[in-house]
């Protein structure tokens, strides 16, 4: 896949759990967890909003386009 879903990254910056981020933004960990590994077919703006204010970022520190 050439989008990489750098979540972990963050999460680590932020010294912040997946659950409490789950929670913060109102999705399920397994819905989160699905998202993290890159498995995500499709994220909402609206989503993709939540996180990036939960975590206090912008959409490129999550997610980032490598050519295969």
């Amino acid at each position: 896949m050439a989008i990489v879903v750098n979540l972990d990254v963050m999460l680590a910056k932020r010294k912040m759990s997946s659950g409490e981020l789950a929670a913060r933004v109102g999705i399920t960990q397994a819905n989160l967890s699905i998202l993290k590994t890159g498995k995500a077919k499709a994220v909402r703006f609206s989503t993709l909003e939540s996180i990036c204010e939960a975590l206090q970022c912008q959409p490129g520190d999550i997610l980032e386009f490598r050519k295969e």
